[in-house]
């Protein structure tokens, strides 16, 4: 950063995803004059950095980027293109020629959450997990405000053991404390059922 003087036009861009580990001689007045801080993409925005990723892909006619857009709240535009990649290897996998919304579906679990691991729970446990799992999407289903429940499943991912999952309507900036107050409640439903 050094050497230069005010009258030379150099433009220097830099980006990065951790601030924090940064040497704080980079961050001292003088060294960048601006800085642009990208929030994550919202719905319209990931549908179309999804088409962009999609657009060399054989796409099947059920594939609704517009779903896989809603389902994938809190995404990067990596987070999307690794969503496409996945779904493309899950389509090679079963040996099918065209990617299907099946695909992103599972393409989307396995970047969130992980693999399946089918061999780590005896018999008691998986019935342990899905009365877990049940008290969460009971409580869910009958709760308002609450978000709509998509899945709920008791197949181990990453570190959880199961999973009941409630995807948003729309993206949100703003929580009420009614919602908040269902929230907790679903959360404690697992551990009380």
């Amino acid at each position: 950063m050094d050497g230069f003087d005010a009258g030379e036009p150099v433009v220097v861009l830099a980006a990065t995803n951790r601030p924090d580990v940064l040497d704080p001689a980079l961050l001292r007045p003088g060294r960048f004059d601006r800085k642009i801080t990208l929030e994550l993409p919202q719905r319209k925005a990931r549908a179309e950095i999804l088409a962009v990723h999609c657009r060399d892909k054989p796409l099947d006619s059920d594939v609704d980027l517009e779903e896989v857009a809603a389902a994938t709240v809190g995404f990067s535009g990596a987070d999307l293109a690794n969503i496409v990649n996945e779904a493309a290897l899950s389509a090679a996998r079963n040996r099918r020629t065209t990617i299907c919304q099946d695909d992103f579906r599972s393409s989307r679990d396995k970047v969130l959450m992980g693999a399946p691991r089918t061999d780590l729970l005896n018999e008691s446990e998986r019935r342990r997990v899905a009365c877990h799992e049940s008290g969460h999407a009971i409580v869910a289903w009958f709760s308002a405000p609450s978000d709509p429940l998509e899945k709920i499943s008791i197949v181990p991912r990453g570190q959880a053991l199961g999973v009941t999952e409630q995807i948003p309507a729309e993206d949100r900036h703003n929580i009420s404390e009614d919602f908040l107050r269902t929230r907790l409640a679903i959360l404690l439903a697992g551990r009380s059922a």
